[in-house]
């Protein structure tokens, strides 16, 4: 299983979601005002905003919120301007990490994101030094417990007619690929099918995957969660691969 959809797995597993919807609506609201300052406040001609706006409601945001946060983007209310930063790192066991960030401080992001890698084995890297090992895809994780009854093989035709590269099956979910210009419209047919995705974005996918036991594979798993838990954080893409046996350990 890839670590995109074994972490989704954990963070469902410790009953995290529900957990820290305000932190889901401060990332999005950051995310709102940047999609809307890059390419203006119609989520017609910003398909980035559009996608943003549908995540958005899937996670309950009142529609004044998302509407302020557009405002702020924009220009025609006052707030604070954020920065996309990106930085590279490298975890317990060799495994490499993007950590994608929305910051009105760069300064104080890198020093903390910096402290907290370096607290749970990990550390920064050069610009370049992990980024190669991954590929910008769309992807829309299924989980199969709360879509019964769906089929495989119409699921794999709705989504490659809609666009899709891939489908696959990890066990416990679908996962589906697309490139990031396909990526809405793969997601909307998800939806079309009646299905609401556990995970949709536009992520950094990995091309091969690093398989951590033990210390490593509890260090990696604090690693995430205190990332993840990071203000200015939006989102943490690995290559880790962690068994169900050490999933087990973390929730003990």
């Amino acid at each position: 299983m890839s670590g995109h959809s074994k972490w989704h797995s954990i963070k469902h597993k410790k009953g995290a979601a529900d957990a820290k919807r305000g932190k889901i609506f401060t990332r999005l609201i950051k995310e709102l005002s940047v999609a809307a300052r890059a390419g203006g406040g119609d989520p017609d001609m910003n398909p980035r905003l559009r996608t943003i706006i549908a995540d958005a409601k899937a996670n309950n945001m009142p529609r004044e919120n998302i509407e302020r946060a557009i405002r702020r983007g924009t220009g025609q209310e006052p707030g604070v301007s954020y920065e996309e930063v990106q930085y590279e790192a490298y975890g317990p066991g060799g495994a490499a990490l993007i950590i994608d960030a929305l910051t009105d401080n760069k300064n104080r992001a890198v020093g903390e994101i910096r402290h907290l890698l370096e607290k749970h084995g990990g550390n920064l890297a050069a610009t370049n030094a992990v980024s190669w090992m991954f590929h910008k895809k769309g992807y829309i994780v299924i989980e199969k417990s709360k879509a019964p009854g769906v089929d495989e093989e119409k699921l794999m035709s709705t989504v490659l007619d809609a666009g899709a590269d891939d489908l696959q099956d990890d066990e416990d979910n679908w996962e589906v690929f697309t490139t990031p210009e396909a990526f809405p419209a793969v997601n909307e047919a998800v939806k079309s099918l009646g299905i609401e995705p556990a995970t949709a974005k536009v992520s950094m996918i990995p091309q091969n995957y690093v398989k951590l036991e033990g210390k490593a594979a509890q260090q990696m798993l604090k690693l995430m969660e205190a990332l993840e838990d990071h203000d200015d954080v939006q989102n943490v893409s690995s290559n880790f691969n962690i068994s169900e046996k050490e999933i087990e350990a973390s929730l003990a």
